[in-house]
């Protein structure tokens, strides 16, 4: 299993240094796109993580994100941009007596009211979070229904994309399906920098971390990845591959992980 994990790796990278795949022009704007959260710019990633090593065991974690981001003009001013996270996840025993898991895990789903003009360059989008309990086990699910509010900022200029994102949520409701669990109070940190390149190959350093003020715990993950953007036919596609270490995590949390993302693309023609 570890020699074809090896070789699928090779593969990608193999893939991704391809020359002849290299799209010029039209797929770097759509990678610059792609770098800004609040974008004008229909795209369905699937995103799929790998953590390691959960518990005494040593656990590993599965998670596929289905997460379209689709755009709205609802004036001449103002976007609305949906961005949701849909969580399939497979989950290893990480210790005797806890059970293997697969399923759903609840969704998060976004609402930024973003200006179609920028000052400064500064781009910017507001809006609330909310926090679905489409979990499928009881381990896959916190049981709740949660909104609060998100906010993201950024600028773009020379190649360069920086900011950050931020919500945080708090339940407001169980959802009546067995025991009750603890209440949802967490916030979501997401830092980000990244480069992209004429030939639309773009490097990205981010953190994603979440603070559960419940539990006074926190998990912090350091993401690298690479990405360059094909053509398959005419469909554009953004390809993916990364690796983190986690600079916190709760005990028993994972010690590093990798990404991979295949990202549709669906620009306006």
């Amino acid at each position: 299993m570890r020699r074809g994990f090896r070789l699928a790796i090779a593969a990608v990278l193999v893939f991704f240094a391809s020359p002849a795949a290299a799209q010029e022009g039209s797929s770097a704007d759509l990678a610059k796109q792609l770098a800004n959260p609040v974008a004008n710019l229909i795209s369905v990633p699937f995103q799929y993580n790998y953590d390691c090593c959960f518990g005494p065991k040593d656990g590993d974690k599965s998670t596929l994100n289905i997460q379209p981001v689709i755009p709205f003009g609802i004036s001449e001013d103002w976007n609305l941009i949906t961005r949701t996270i849909l969580p399939v996840v497979g989950a290893s025993s990480p210790a005797t007596g806890v059970d293997s898991v697969f399923g759903l895990g609840d969704t998060v789903q976004s609402f930024f009211l973003s200006p179609k003009q920028t000052k400064s360059g500064i781009i910017w989008g507001v809006g609330p979070a909310f926090l679905w309990p489409t979990g499928t086990d009881a381990q896959l699910s916190a049981d709740k229904w949660g909104v609060g509010p998100t906010a993201v900022v950024l600028k773009q200029q020379s190649g360069w994309t920086y900011g950050v994102l931020a919500n945080q949520i708090w339940s407001y409701a169980d959802t009546g399906g067995g025991a009750t669990k603890p209440d949802v109070n967490a916030a979501f940190l997401q830092p980000f920098l990244t480069y992209t390149w004429p030939s639309s190959t773009t490097l990205a350093l981010n953190t994603e971390s979440t603070f559960d003020w419940q539990a006074n715990e926190a998990t912090i993950p350091v993401n690298l990845a690479v990405s360059h953007i094909y053509k398959f036919g005419e469909q554009p596609v953004q390809l993916q591959f990364g690796g983190r270490v986690y600079l916190d995590r709760p005990d028993g949390g994972p010690d590093w992980g990798l990404r991979a993302t295949a990202t549709f693309l669906f620009p306006e023609k």
